[in-house]
């Protein structure tokens, strides 16, 4: 069988980091396609790539523009945002939006390839079928439907969202901590405050208002045990 190497779709208007991310990316054996403005990488929305990696400020259509137009065309494909503004508003509005992923400039290139594989790594491990009242979750196919008797409904999650509901279904009824969180979620290579991870718990709750999550105060969160 012929392996079809993973494509990243890269847009970033600073050229020589373009060229330097572009080059750490293909050492890894990935598939990179990379893009100087926002007008161009839109022309290729279509092409469905593995995973995106976005800035925000660019040239045209911005980075926020074309997460929306990635996430109609595919809920399910990753996407990092990378910006030099390290403002919080743009983490959570692209978290809001959809994002996998946030990484403030400057940061190594090495750190950004780590970034990868792990959203690559949790897209392709394979899983099996949880049974969880009212939802069912396929952990292969990396899909969350709700059952109501009448109908079956996909619920669309971001890769991140994912991951967090497989960790509190996996430990229920264990607390967990935002630093223990952002470890398991994110990795130890996590920059930034811990208010990702309530950014994140928000938004599983809204998608999944079945799915109890309860706060520990002073501490993290934790699944209820249906």
């Amino acid at each position: 069988m012929i392996e079809v190497p993973v494509r990243i779709y890269l847009v970033e208007d600073e050229k020589s980091l373009n060229d330097v991310l572009t080059s750490y990316l293909e050492k890894e054996g990935w598939e990179v396609k990379s893009f100087l403005d926002g007008n161009e990488a839109l022309e290729e929305v279509d092409d469905s790539p593995d995973l995106w990696i976005l800035d925000i400020m660019l040239p045209g259509v911005d980075g926020f523009e074309l997460l929306r137009e990635i996430k109609k065309l595919d809920r399910t494909t990753p996407v990092i945002f990378i910006s030099a503004r390290d403002k919080d508003i743009d983490r959570v509005v692209g978290l809001e939006m959809g994002s996998d992923d946030y990484m403030p400039k400057p940061f190594l290139p090495r750190e950004l390839v780590i970034r990868v594989r792990k959203i690559l790594d949790r897209i392709h491990h394979a899983g099996e079928i949880i049974s969880c009242p009212p939802y069912t979750i396929d952990e292969d196919r990396r899909v969350v439907s709700l059952e109501d008797g009448v109908k079956v409904e996909n619920i669309e999650l971001t890769s991140m969202e994912f991951e967090l509901l497989l960790l509190f279904v996996k430990g229920r009824g264990k607390s967990f901590s935002r630093e223990q969180i952002l470890d398991r979620i994110w990795g130890n290579d996590h920059f930034g405050s811990d208010r990702a991870v309530d950014d994140l718990v928000r938004r599983l709750r809204r998608k999944m208002p079945e799915f109890k999550i309860e706060t520990v105060y002073g501490f993290g969160y934790k699944s209820v045990i249906l």
